[in-house]
């Protein structure tokens, strides 16, 4: 599934060809993906002006002008292409339509957006703008951790007592949202934290210091136009190349890439997910 810097790449990638700018049809190709598709979603989104285009957790927001936002989640192998007219006179020609282009947004100005998605796992919803925020997908995320809700004093204080291991509290959207399975275990090793240790058992100062690794490891992995394993592609259809420059995630077996470390990176199960990690270096 697309994690936070994934998404983030996607939204900046539609930024161009939707911010501003008026839907002036909407295709959609069959009823729903996950989920039914909201009554009359195509007659509500024609003739809408995108006027923010933002982004929480790992759904993607379009503000309209209508007062309602479109809410659009990716799920497992969603992909967002863009293609026709774009800004600065760039041409990008529409490719042939495909078995699972399940909606197509026709934006003026002549872009087109097309929402793909081989397992039918995304989300595409229309909520009142007032009360985004309320929406079931969306109200029980904790903080984004690029935000500024997400400090050191806030972790602490989430992680305080919990028995449970710091990997599985980190991929609990409730306590932090966007983070997944990759960026924990890359967040987890560049901080020397084994995925194994009990939450409420790391001290104070490495919780407080994995704060900003975290938050290096995000903008690493949107600067490299997030990690290309399976289905991501940026709306240009290029891969992302972060995957490139994992430390652990997939490379059991490997050498460890931290510096003067000689271990060896072990793969481990922990609530049905892989976690990848050194024990010699992670404590």
């Amino acid at each position: 599934m697309p994690e936070l810097p994934e998404v983030e790449t996607v939204r900046r990638g539609l930024l161009p060809a939707m911010e501003g700018r008026v839907i002036v049809r909407a295709d959609l190709r069959r009823d729903g993906l996950r989920r039914p598709f909201p009554p009359r979603m195509a007659e509500r989104l024609a003739g809408a002006r995108v006027v923010h285009l933002g982004r929480r957790s790992k759904y993607i927001l379009a503000g309209l002008d209508t007062d309602e936002t479109l809410l659009i989640h990716l799920g497992m192998s969603g992909r967002m292409m863009v293609s026709g007219e774009m800004p600065g006179a760039f041409r990008f020609n529409p490719p042939t339509p495909e078995k699972h282009d399940h909606v197509v947004l026709h934006m003026a100005g002549g872009a087109r957006v097309t929402f793909n998605d081989a397992r039918r796992f995304g989300v595409m919803d229309l909520t009142p703008s007032d009360r985004v925020g309320a929406h079931p997908l969306l109200r029980d995320l904790g903080p984004e951790p690029l935000g500024n809700a997400f400090d050191e004093a806030y972790l602490i204080a989430r992680l305080r007592g919990r028995r449970m291991p710091v990997k599985t509290a980190l991929l609990d959207q409730r306590i932090v949202a966007g983070l997944g399975n990759i960026y924990v275990c890359e967040a987890l090793h560049r901080a020397g934290i084994s995925p194994l240790r009990a939450a409420g058992r790391i001290a104070p100062r490495r919780i407080a210091a994995l704060v900003p690794v975290i938050r290096n490891v995000l903008s690493d992995a949107i600067d490299a136009g997030g990690s290309s394993l399976r289905d991501h592609r940026q709306t240009s259809g290029e891969l992302g190349y972060f995957q490139h420059d994992f430390r652990v995630y997939g490379r059991e077996g490997g050498g460890c890439r931290a510096p003067g470390c000689k271990g060896t990176i072990r793969r481990i199960v922990q609530s049905g997910r892989s976690s990848f990690y050194c024990p010699c270096c992670q404590r």
